[in-house]
């Protein structure tokens, strides 16, 4: 199903973009002026130039600037022209494959913000918004199946599935028996019909209660159109494959279920940890809008290497009414050597 935009010439100067947690996130990566840097969301370029700003070229320091949106990277690579940075489009899942092209086998440090962008949000064609009446697309690549590709083919076990696993829709079954219904009259191909519909699917005391009844339903549209869970566990395991001893991995999440997926891996990293008890710390069962650091140690021979859980998380900041935390985790070679940051 068509809902290609007509092709527009692109104004970087038009890509607006706010970094969020940026001095939390510049003093968690501890940046080297030498060392080789990681940005796989380079949105904007506003984590990318501050990180960039900071390297010393002519010391062999290095940014390394990904996304998988075209419009993200033409605005890089103008916002960043002149400083030691190389932008390159691809999604951060391919990190790995990113690198190597490049010829870099580890890097000191990298960062990851996840979700969709404000200038992704603002491009009503775009159709990430329930706002503006648009095509239903929400690609960030601008290629492959859209949204509107998914609503007028899956089933409703299928669509129920997504609403409630990406979404946590709590009236997915409903709102995927009306999208089913409603496509069999015609098909469902802008945002404000696919908006219309799922306030239709709901309770009317819900729709009084909820002044933006579609969020949810965007939110797992988005996620399963971008393959977004897919890519950030495939993404944190190859860019934490290639950090080098004393490498810094910070990720910004905005909501449960990318903050649940990244403390679950840390926990899966923790789990044969060796470290004295006084060193162990749950993760908080609540999810918040975070900004998490690990930090690689170097590997002594002949000891083996774990994760550390730091005795305690900070509320460093806080942003459109969710608390931000700075879980910090250490990788160590042996107990003697681990130490909390």
């Amino acid at each position: 199903m068509d809902t290609e935009k007509t092709a527009q010439p692109f104004d970087p100067a038009s890509f607006e973009h706010v970094p969020v947690l940026l001095n939390e996130c510049l003093d968690g990566l501890k940046i080297d002026p030498a060392g080789t840097y990681l940005d796989g969301t380079a949105g904007g370029a506003g984590h990318s130039r501050q990180i960039a700003l900071r390297l010393n070229g002519e010391q062999g320091g290095r940014l390394i600037s990904l996304d998988q949106d075209p419009d993200a990277v033409q605005t890089a690579r103008a916002r960043l022209a002149g400083l030691p940075a190389t932008v390159v489009q691809i999604n951060f899942r391919y990190a790995g494959q990113a690198l190597e092209q490049l010829g870099i086998e580890k890097i000191n440090g990298a960062l990851l913000d996840l979700g969709v962008s404000s200038h992704q949000l603002d491009d009503a064609a775009r159709g990430f918004s329930y706002r503006a009446d648009a095509p239903l697309d929400m690609r960030m690549s601008q290629q492959g199946e859209t949204a509107a590709d998914l609503v007028n083919t899956e089933s409703r076990e299928e669509l129920a599935r997504i609403l409630r696993d990406y979404g946590e829709e709590p009236y997915a079954w409903q709102i995927a028996g009306k999208i089913v219904e409603t496509r069999e009259t015609a098909p469902i191909l802008t945002t404000l019909q696919l908006a219309d519909i799922v306030a239709s699917a709901m309770p009317p005391a819900e729709r009084r209660k909820n002044k933006n009844p579609s969020r949810r339903t965007f939110q797992a549209l988005r996620i399963a159109v971008n393959h977004e869970l897919d890519a950030l566990e495939e993404g944190l395991d190859t860019i934490f494959d290639h950090l080098a001893p004393g490498g810094r991995l910070c990720v910004i999440t905005f909501h449960s279920l990318e903050d649940r997926l990244v403390k679950n891996k840390f926990r899966r990293w923790s789990t044969a940890c060796t470290c004295p008890p006084f060193l162990s710390h749950p993760l908080p069962s609540r999810s918040f809008t975070a900004a998490t650091v690990f930090s690689r140690s170097s590997a002594s021979p002949g000891t083996s290497s774990c994760i550390a859980a730091a005795p305690s998380f900070r509320i460093i900041a806080a942003f459109s009414g969710a608390s931000r935390i700075l879980p910090m985790r250490v990788r160590s070679t042996s107990p003697a050597d681990a130490s909390v940051i």
